[in-house]
């Protein structure tokens, strides 16, 4: 069974950097997506960044320069940098993966999610 387990989170000033990560086991495909997610308190989930098993990236505006995400196979972890954090970028973080090919930032295309992580900039 594919789990996924997010740590890293935390209360951070404007400014701040905070590294997330999160880890992945039970599956064994060449062909995937992982991303991270989002979610303000009353706001939907928002797509953050995402990864393919190529190494491409993608990633919103909002944090484009700031945010760098990145997958380390050998460790079977994938983790979210974040810098100049913002207020606007609270809330709980959430990392997802697609055993398939395609990777985009639409939440309904993962299939597997963690429990999520809360990151506060205040």
């Amino acid at each position: 069974d594919v789990q996924l387990v997010e740590s890293g989170g935390g209360s951070v000033q404007p400014g701040g950097s905070l590294r997330l990560s999160c880890v992945v086991s039970g599956y064994s495909s060449h062909s995937h997506c992982m991303g991270w997610f989002r979610q303000a308190p009353g706001k939907e989930h928002e797509g953050v960044a995402a990864i393919d098993s190529g190494g491409v990236t993608s990633y919103i505006d909002s944090v484009k320069g700031r945010f760098s995400i990145s997958l380390d196979n050998t460790k079977n972890t994938l983790y979210l940098d974040m810098n100049s954090l913002k207020p606007e970028d609270t809330g709980i973080y959430y990392c997802a993966a697609r055993l398939s090919t395609g990777c985009s930032l639409s939440e309904p295309d993962f299939e597997y999610w963690g429990q999520g992580t809360q990151v506060t900039v205040s």
